[in-house]
This record gives C-alpha cells, sequence and structure tokens, in this order.
C-alpha cells in the first residue's frame, strides 16, 4: 500500500501542473478568497454593518502577506493576487465605513428613508381614499333617499 502511494505521489509530483495544483501555494490562495469574495459581496449591503475595526484588521493583514507572497520562493502570485483584491475590497469597504459613520453619510441614508416613508404613506392614503370613495358610491346605491 505504501508503494502506490508513493508511485502516485510520484505521478503526481512529475507534472508540473498536477505538482502545483496539488500544492500549499495553490490551495492556500483558494481558501483565503473566501474572504475578498465576501468582501465583494458586502459591497451592495448597507454600510451600517461594515466593522471599522476588522476592515482595519484585514487591510492590514493583505498589504503586509501581499509583500510576503512576493518574498517567498518561489514567488506566489496566485496568493499576491488574493491579497491585492481583497486590499482593494477593503480599502472601498473602509472608504465606504468612514462616509456613513463620519462624512455625514448616515444622516442622508436616515433622511432619504424618511423621505420614502413619506411617500409610501401618501401613496398608502391615496389608495385608501379611493377605495372610501368606491365604497361610499357602492352605499348610495344601495341604499333608498
Amino acid at each position: 500500500m505504501a508503494a502506490a502511494i508513493k508511485a502516485l505521489n510520484a505521478k503526481i509530483r512529475s507534472n508540473k501542473y498536477t505538482d502545483y495544483f496539488c500544492s500549499t501555494h495553490f490551495w492556500g490562495p483558494a481558501s483565503n478568497f473566501g474572504i475578498p469574495i465576501a468582501a465583494i459581496a458586502d459591497m451592495s449591503k448597507d454600510p451600517e454593518i461594515i466593522s471599522g475595526r476588522m476592515t482595519g484588521a484585514l487591510t492590514l493583514y493583505s498589504g503586509t502577506f501581499m509583500r510576503y507572497a512576493m518574498a517567498v520562493t518561489p514567488a506566489n502570485y496566485l496568493l499576491f493576487g488574493c491579497h491585492a483584491i481583497n486590499f482593494t475590497s477593503q480599502l472601498v469597504q473602509g472608504y465606504r465605513y468612514l462616509n456613513y459613520w463620519n462624512f455625514g453619510g448616515r444622516e442622508a441614508s436616515l433622511a432619504g428613508k424618511a423621505d420614502k416613508a413619506k411617500e409610501e404613506t401618501i401613496g398608502v392614503v391615496g389608495k385608501v381614499e379611493q377605495k372610501l370613495e368606491k365604497v361610499a358610491e357602492n352605499v348610495k346605491g344601495v341604499i333608498p333617499k
């Protein structure tokens, strides 16, 4: 059994593509890509849920490990790309956080939500008035004078 595993490993390692695919140089960045994917997915969500501390930590983490990805031998371009995407995504999230909490974005968002609620209320009131007019017409037709 050990000889079979050794032979399979030798076959995998003899091909440069399968050797790369079966290495930590591939699977480390591949599993790490969940972080930038989550950051990109969160860009369409409300900025109120963004954690400023976590965004800052992930920005520093990715900035540091972009350098590490190029410093190791051989250079790990997939890891570099993963951290470059994450670094950029976290910078955008950081901007959204600062804009929302420090630069008036929260007030504008709340004012926009209040205006939308006001418009919806006016629309509902108009619909209720129309229904009441129809009911009043139906009642006039049923009740004799």
